[in-house]
């Protein structure tokens, strides 16, 4: 089964991936004057958005350009980043009738938390510019110059005059993004879990304090203090606080807890030198220091039973095992390198064909930075898409 999208194929713009990115790829193609259709391999679009959207859908993050820019590592996204930045997520939030507001630390969320309401007026916005989503589409490749898409109906193959990947990375599944396409193209590196937990093989006496957050402690990693809240869980550690970390924790640097950030390890010795009577080593640690259970508790695994020193508060190291599951991560790293596009996000072994969103080889910590990299490459690759098939369509007249 055969068929052109549209009225020729080089005036259609096929985008593949329903998420974020694609559906920002599709808005810029469509505003263009580009025939658009998407397609998606689940029954309703953009999960995993909805997902990160209930318990408050972090847009974007207002701070320094430099800071913001530096989030992302070496992924070369300036450019994508200039054309769409966290000031242009926000003002589109709020053309799509979603006011937003900053928390504390600069994150930007829209007034009403949830990213169901700003779904649903970018689909609405989106049917009325004529985009139409094909739902229950799984993409498999090429057939020759045609996309080949498994349905509940059977195989069909579609010819668009461009088209637009944006499949996800290859975590949360069940949402998606299963990275399925890795097998399909050329140029990919090796998926690795990104913003995920790490895991600890705990003892028994540790159960008690699974779901339990350690607050006001900070993490050591590189010789540096990172603050930021962790939560003790059966399979180790996780939290906004270490998923920044992850790169330097997956690549084997080890982890330390500073379990008093704000003293000074002298200040730390002066109070566990205080005279402790009767009282257990644990009191003592609740005493002499302010520590929460959990912290005593973590001294007593890590650090032996024993009354510890200052040296072992303030750089506690924890034997960490590893990433948790790809699946149990918020991204992935890796994906098409970017040696595999061009300055367009064209893919240099398949002209025509664009790539953006995770599908692409960058990661970048929570806290607004994903969502609006998803953004800024969708807009890139649909607007290379749309500049794509107007050169290849003559004048009409």
């Amino acid at each position: 089964m055969g068929a052109d999208m549209g009225h020729g194929a080089q005036a259609a713009i096929a985008v593949i991936g329903a998420g974020p990115a694609g559906l920002a790829a599709a808005e810029v193609a469509a505003a263009s004057g580009a025939r658009v259709a998407v397609f998606d391999r689940m029954p309703s679009p953009a999960r995993k958005l909805l997902m990160a959207g209930k318990s408050g859908l972090n847009a974007t993050k207002r701070e320094d350009a430099g800071r913001f820019r530096a989030a992302y590592g070496a992924a070369p996204l300036g450019p994508m980043l200039d054309a769409f930045g966290p000031g242009d997520v926000e003002r589109w939030m709020e053309g799509l009738g979603q006011p937003v507001f900053a928390g504390s630390t600069g994150r930007v969320f829209p007034r009403a938390m949830k990213a169901s309401p700003l779904l649903r007026a970018w689909l609405a916005r989106l049917a009325g510019m004529g985009v139409v989503l094909h739902r229950r589409h799984r993409w498999t490749g090429w057939e020759g110059d045609a996309l080949r898409f498994e349905t509940p109906d059977g195989p069909v193959v579609h010819r668009f005059g461009a088209t637009v990947l944006a499949m996800g990375g290859a975590s949360w599944r069940r949402l998606g993004s299963d990275g399925a396409w890795a097998e399909v193209l050329e140029g990919v590196a090796p998926f690795r879990p990104s913003n995920v937990g790490f895991q600890v093989a705990w003892s028994p006496h540790m159960a008690r304090h699974f779901g339990a957050p350690l607050k006001n402690a900070g993490l050591v990693v590189g010789g540096e203090v990172h603050r930021g809240e962790v939560v003790v869980s059966a399979k180790g550690l996780e939290g906004g606080g270490l998923y920044p970390l992850t790169p330097a924790l997956r690549d084997g640097a080890p982890l330390a807890l500073d379990l008093k950030p704000d003293l000074a390890e002298a200040e730390v010795a002066a109070r566990l030198a205080r005279p402790r009577g009767k009282a257990s080593v644990s009191n003592h640690l609740r005493k002499a220091l302010r520590l929460d259970p959990v912290a005593v508790a973590l001294l007593r695994e890590l650090g032996g039973p024993g009354l510890p020193d200052a040296a072992t508060v303030k750089r506690l190291p924890v034997p960490l095992e590893g990433p948790r599951d790809m699946d149990e991560a918020i991204s992935t790293a890796g994906g098409l390198r970017w040696d595999a596009v061009d300055d367009a996000l064209m893919l240099r072994d398949r002209p025509g064909t664009f790539a953006a969103g995770e599908m692409l080889d960058w990661e970048a910590p929570t806290g607004g930075y994903l969502l609006t990299a998803c953004l800024a490459t969708g807009r890139w690759a649909g607007a290379s898409a749309a500049r794509w098939v107007q050169a290849a369509s003559p004048p009409e007249g």
